[in-house]
């Protein structure tokens, strides 16, 4: 049965993204172009689930996701602040807290599915490293800085195409996908631990 799903971001770059991943699969997929509060929760998860609530009712199926940077040498920082952490610092503190120190990081996204009071979620993510400059003008946020392990380019300097194929929101999207075309369980609400005052990051 065709599927029919409204993405709920105020993300551009990431709504062509998935609605890429998932024409290819035969879907119909719409943009609410919002920003949806969030909470200063301690996982991607979380704030998942807490979009899901902040959609609020709507007709059919309704998408979001989450992603984060989690940077080794600096204790998984800016993980699920990366967002905010964007907006307010840009990429440079973040180079220059790495140098010289490893590398490598994490780039992961939880996407989330709603159809009435049922949910579903996955995760995706790809594992490399920081590069030493921003490299590329594609892609949005830390792309620019991300080389994926076995890559020597930045996604900032991958198409759309390519990125889609590996990328963690990708892997997300599509394990999402799957679980929703083979009539998979929904997922258990997430327990909210340690939220904070919600506000828009995204």
């Amino acid at each position: 049965m065709p599927i029919e799903v409204t993405v709920v971001t105020s993300n551009r770059g990431k709504f062509v993204e998935i609605q890429e991943m998932l024409q290819s699969r035969g879907w119909t997929v719409h943009w609410s172009r919002r920003t949806l509060p969030e909470p200063q929760a301690d996982t991607l998860e979380e704030v998942v689930h807490a979009k899901l609530d902040a959609v609020g009712p709507a007709r059919g199926w309704v998408l979001v996701e989450d992603s984060g940077f989690f940077v080794g040498a600096l204790n998984g920082f800016p993980g699920v602040y990366s967002a905010y952490a964007l907006r307010t610092l840009g990429l440079r503190p973040l180079l220059r807290w790495v140098r010289g120190r490893r590398r490598d990081a994490v780039f992961r996204t939880v996407a989330g599915i709603r159809h009435g009071n049922l949910r579903w979620t996955a995760r995706g993510e790809v594992a490399g490293s920081v590069a030493s400059s921003p490299r590329g003008r594609h892609g949005f946020g830390f792309d620019p800085i991300f080389i994926p392990q076995g890559g020597r380019r930045t996604y900032g300097q991958l198409t759309s195409a390519e990125k889609g194929r590996t990328s963690h929101r990708s892997r997300a999207i599509l394990a999402l996908a799957r679980q929703i075309e083979k009539g998979g369980a929904p997922a258990p609400r997430a327990p909210a631990r340690n939220r904070r005052t919600a506000r828009p990051r995204k």
